[in-house]
C-alpha cells in the first residue's frame, strides 16, 4: 500500500524508506535516520524549491521547481526534471533522462542516458552519457565517454575523451582520447593524443602529441605539436606541423610549416609559402609563393610561382617556375619551363624551356628551347635539338653531347 508522506516549508524531516511518493514544500529538507544508510523512495520525489537532501537519496523519479542540493550520491531509475533552478549533486549521480534548467553540477561521476542542461554542466570526476546537450558550458574532470555532445558556449575535459560527435558553438579544450566527428565554431584544443575522423573547425585548432585522423578543415590556423597522419587537409591560413606529416591531400591559402618531413600520396596546393625542415613529396605540387625544404619529390608536377630554394634539388616529371621566379638548387625534371625574367641555377631535364629574359648557371637536356633576352652564365649541353632565338647571352658556346650528365 502507497504512503505518501509530505514535508511542509522551511521543516526538516528524517527519512530512510518512503513507500510511495516524498513531497518537499519550499526550503524544506531530509536526512537519513543513520549516518551512512540513504533514503529510498519508491515512486517520484516532489521539490518545490531551495530543497537540501542530507544523505544519498534513491527513486523512481524527481520532478522539482527551483534549486535542489544532495549531500550525496542521487540514483533515479527513470527522469529528473529541474525548473528553473539548479540541481547540485556531491556524489554520484544516475538516471536515464535529465533535464536541467539553469546549472547541473555533479562532484563526483554521472551516468546517464540524455541529459538536457540550459546553463552549464560541470562534473568533477568521470561522465558517461549517450547524449548531452547543455546551452552553455560542459567541464568534466574525468574521463568521458558520450556518444552526442552538443554546447552552445565551451567545452573543457581534463581527462581523456571518448565522443561520437562533438558540436561545440565556441571554444573547446580536451586532454587527448577519441573523437570521431569534431564541429565547433569557436577553436579546438588538444593536450594530448588525438584520434579523429573529421575535425571541421571555424577558427583555430591546436593538437599536442601525435595524433591520427581523416579530414580536417579549418577556417584560421591548424598547429599540430608533434608527428600527424591524415588524409586530407583544407585551412584558410596556417598549418604548422611541429614533426612530420603524413597524409593523402594538403590544400592552405597561407602557410604550411613541416619541421621534419611531409610526405602526400595525393596533391599539396598552398597559395603562400610552405617549408619543411626535409623532403616534401607529393603527386602534384602547385605553390603562389615560396617552396623550401631540403628535397622535393613529385611524381608528376611542381609549379610555383614564386621561390624554390632546397639543398637536394626537385625532381618531378614536369617543373614549373613563374614569371620573376627564383630556384636555388637543381632540378630535374622530364619537361622544365621557367618563367619571363626568372633565375634558377643548374636544370636537367629532357625538355627545357627558359622563356624571355630568363636567366640560368647551367643547362643540361636533351631538347632545350631559349626565348631573347636569356642569360646562361655556366655550361650549356644539349644531346638532341638547341633552339636559342636572337639576344640570348651566353658564357660558353653550347655543346651537342652524346649523354647529359646525372
Amino acid at each position: 500500500m502507497s504512503k505518501d508522506i509530505s514535508i511542509p516549508e522551511h521543516e526538516t524531516l528524517t527519512l530512510d524508506i518512503v513507500e510511495g511518493n516524498l513531497s518537499l514544500g519550499k526550503h524544506a529538507s531530509v536526512k537519513s535516520k543513520e549516518k551512512l544508510s540513504a533514503l529510498k523512495v519508491s515512486k517520484t520525489i516532489y521539490c518545490e524549491g531551495n530543497n537540501v537532501f542530507e544523505c544519498d537519496i534513491s527513486a523512481r523519479s524527481l520532478e522539482a521547481d527551483g534549486d535542489v542540493i544532495v549531500y550525496g550520491n542521487l540514483t533515479i531509475e527513470n527522469s529528473i526534471r529541474v525548473e528553473d533552478g539548479r540541481l547540485e549533486v556531491h556524489g554520484n549521480m544516475s538516471a536515464k533522462r535529465v533535464e536541467v534548467d539553469n546549472v547541473l553540477y555533479v562532484r563526483e561521476n554521472l551516468t546517464v542516458e540524455e541529459v538536457d542542461v540550459g546553463g552549464s554542466l560541470k562534473v568533477g570526476n568521470n561522465v558517461k552519457a549517450k547524449e548531452i546537450d547543455v546551452g552553455g558550458s560542459f567541464k568534466s574532470k574525468g574521463e568521458t565517454v558520450v556518444e552526442k555532445m552538443d554546447v552552445g558556449g565551451s567545452v573543457s575535459i581534463e581527462s581523456k575523451a571518448q565522443i561520437i560527435e562533438l558540436r561545440v558553438g565556441g571554444k573547446v579544450k580536451v586532454n587527448g582520447g577519441k573523437i570521431n566527428r569534431i564541429d565547433i565554431g569557436g577553436s579546438f584544443e588538444s593536450e594530448a593524443s588525438l584520434e579523429f575522423d573529421r575535425i571541421e573547425v571555424g577558427g583555430t585548432v591546436r593538437l599536442s602529441g601525435n595524433n591520427k585522423g581523416s579530414e580536417i578543415e579549418v577556417g584560421g590556423s591548424f598547429k599540430n605539436v608533434g608527428n600527424l597522419e591524415f588524409e586530407k587537409i583544407e585551412v584558410g591560413g596556417k598549418v604548422e606541423i611541429s614533426g612530420s606529416g603524413k597524409g593523402q591531400e594538403i590544400d592552405v591559402g597561407g602557410k604550411v610549416k613541416v619541421s621534419e618531413s611531409l610526405t602526400l600520396s595525393g596533391n599539396l596546393e598552398v597559395g603562400g609559402k610552405i617549408e619543411a625542415g626535409k623532403e616534401i613529396s607529393a603527386k602534384n605540387i602547385e605553390v603562389g609563393g615560396v617552396l623550401e625544404a631540403q628535397k622535393v619529390d613529385a611524381e608528376n608536377r611542381v609549379e610555383v610561382g614564386g621561390l624554390i630554394a632546397t639543398k637536394e634539388g626537385v625532381i618531378a616529371r614536369f617543373v614549373s617556375i613563374g614569371k620573376k621566379g627564383a630556384v636555388r638548387g637543381l632540378i630535374k625534371a622530364e619537361r622544365i619551363v621557367v618563367g619571363k625574367e626568372a633565375r634558377v641555377e643548374n636544370l636537367y631535364g629532357k625538355e627545357v624551356y627558359l622563356k624571355k629574359g630568363a636567366i640560368a648557371d647551367n643547362i643540361y637536356g636533351e631538347r632545350v628551347t631559349i626565348e631573347s633576352y636569356c642569360h646562361i652564365y655556366g655550361e650549356l649541353r644539349y644531346t638532341n635539338e638547341l633552339r636559342i632565338k636572337e639576344n640570348v647571352s651566353l658564357a660558353t658556346q653550347p655543346k651537342k653531347v652524346n649523354k647529359i650528365p646525372v
